[in-house]
């Protein structure tokens, strides 16, 4: 491990191979200031003002431990947030909001499209947060911390992780926009195979994005329509502006795939237009040559009588005649104007 790694990145890297539960743990109070918790400290009671960010590795069995047993969380809540597959939603409990949402895969040697979720419990005074796989959108808040700049309520926590991970879906869809329109540049200079498998591609990561950017505007959406009490008027206002840029997303996905259609549909037009364009080359080529090879047949067959056999200047006529009969030909395809 790197030397220079600060203790969160340190964390982090270590509960990526399943070594640790805890990758971060703070307690923020009412005047602004974040303190950093160990893992004991998380497992016992809170007092004051303020509320608490925990910050799990999903896939630990520590994790498995504290959320059914310590964290007092329902079993239905605790399940959801260990599950192996789920999908963005956001759902509401007696006791606070579990939300399940996805961001754009930045980690090395990955698919972007491979998307990342992150599930959230979060309280009035309390969220839990739960990934399996690295996410930039928490680097993002652990940040902001180091920078003296912490939420300052858990809708504000909400809100910094919702921004962070749309942020990044908007850079990748603004890389497939001009990814498409260099191929509606290069149609024709490109080889078509290469062009062929550099749409499917770019329809393929559109698709894909596209079927999890939509659940997540429904979970955020939602957040909107039915808040909670601590979510105020101004975290709505917040959520709702994010909502309002992933349905801009969506609408930019959705036409950069139709216009990856267009592309493909024109690529095809050409492709057809050039294998008809060799075909009819090829039929008028036939059409020349057929009657100059029954000709050819005819004098070559080897029986008694052939014409000119004994005299030598035969070839010469006979080769002067073809020519003859070929341009005939080609003034009668040209006159019935079929070239």
């Amino acid at each position: 491990m790197n030397d220079s790694a600060t203790p969160e990145e340190a964390a982090s890297a270590a509960a990526a191979q399943n070594k640790v539960a805890l990758i971060d743990a703070y307690r923020f109070d009412d005047k602004g200031n974040a303190t950093r918790l160990s893992w004991d400290q998380i497992n016992g009671p809170f007092d004051g003002e303020g509320f608490t960010w925990i910050h799990l590795q999903g896939t630990a069995q520590d994790t498995k431990i504290f959320l059914s047993e310590r964290s007092g969380l329902p079993k239905l809540v605790s399940d959801a947030l260990l599950a192996a597959e789920t999908r963005p939603r956001t759902t509401s409990f007696d006791e606070g909001l579990m939300v399940n949402i996805r961001g754009v895969n930045m980690n090395p040697g990955e698919n972007r499209e491979d998307m990342v979720s992150l599930r959230l419990w979060c309280e009035n005074n309390r969220v839990i947060s739960v990934r399996r796989r690295p996410l930039m959108a928490v680097n993002d808040v652990r940040e902001a911390i180091r920078r003296k700049r912490p939420p300052h309520s858990v809708a504000a926590l909400l809100i910094m992780l919702a921004e962070g991970m749309t942020a990044r879906m908007g850079n990748i869809i603004v890389e497939l926009e001009e990814r498409v329109d260099d191929l509606e540049d290069v149609i024709v200079e490109m080889q078509s195979q290469e062009l062929r498998l550099e749409l499917s591609a770019v329809r393929r990561e559109a698709i894909r994005l596209r079927r999890f950017i939509g659940p997540n505007r429904e979970a955020i959406q939602r957040l909107v329509d039915d808040p909670a009490d601590w979510i105020d008027q101004r975290d709505r206002m917040h959520l709702r502006e994010i909502v309002d840029k992933i349905t801009r997303y969506i609408e930019e996905l959705d036409a950069a795939r139709e216009r990856a259609a267009v592309v493909q549909d024109e690529l095809s037009s050409r492709l057809a237009e050039r294998l008809n364009n060799n075909t009819y080359v090829l039929s008028v080529i036939a059409a020349i040559f057929l009657p100059l090879g029954l000709l050819t047949g005819l004098l070559g067959i080897n029986v008694g009588g052939i014409p000119g056999a004994e005299n030598k200047t035969a070839f010469w006529a006979v080769t002067v005649g073809l020519v003859f009969v070929g341009v005939c030909e080609y003034w009668f395809l040209r006159r019935l104007k079929w070239i």
